[in-house]
């Protein structure tokens, strides 16, 4: 079994930071790709950022320049550098992991139960 736990959720002003970080825990064998997505309110969910097990990253137009998605495979987790934050950035976040478990030979697709974001003065 497999558990996805995040923090570092809150509410902040604009043009202020957070950092989010989900660690996974369980029979884990490995993790491939590990990310962040987030879903406001009336709005799909849409992928923020995410880190390949080699250090490769993507990141939404949107958040470029401000966010930083990074992870430190000896403690399974994966962090989310916000600055500059905007209202728009207001939405839950969830984090996402691409992970093998021992004795198993597929990688399986886990999610956190989410942490909300509100950026508002």
């Amino acid at each position: 079994q497999v558990q996805l736990v995040e923090s570092g959720g809150g509410l902040v002003q604009p043009g202020g930071s957070l950092r989010l970080s989900c660690a996974a825990s369980g029979s884990i064998r490995d993790i491939n790709v590990m990310g962040w997505y987030r879903q406001a309110p009336g709005k799909e969910r849409e992928l923020v950022a995410r880190i390949g097990n080699a250090g490769t990253t993507n990141y939404m137009e949107s958040v470029k320049g401000r966010f930083t998605i990074s992870r430190d495979n000896a403690k399974n987790t994966v962090y989310l550098q916000m600055n500059s934050l905007k209202p728009e950035d207001t939405a839950v976040y969830y984090c996402n992991a691409n992970i093998r478990m021992l004795f198993r030979y597929t990688y399986n697709d886990y999610w956190g139960q989410g942490t909300q974001v509100t950026v508002s003065s």
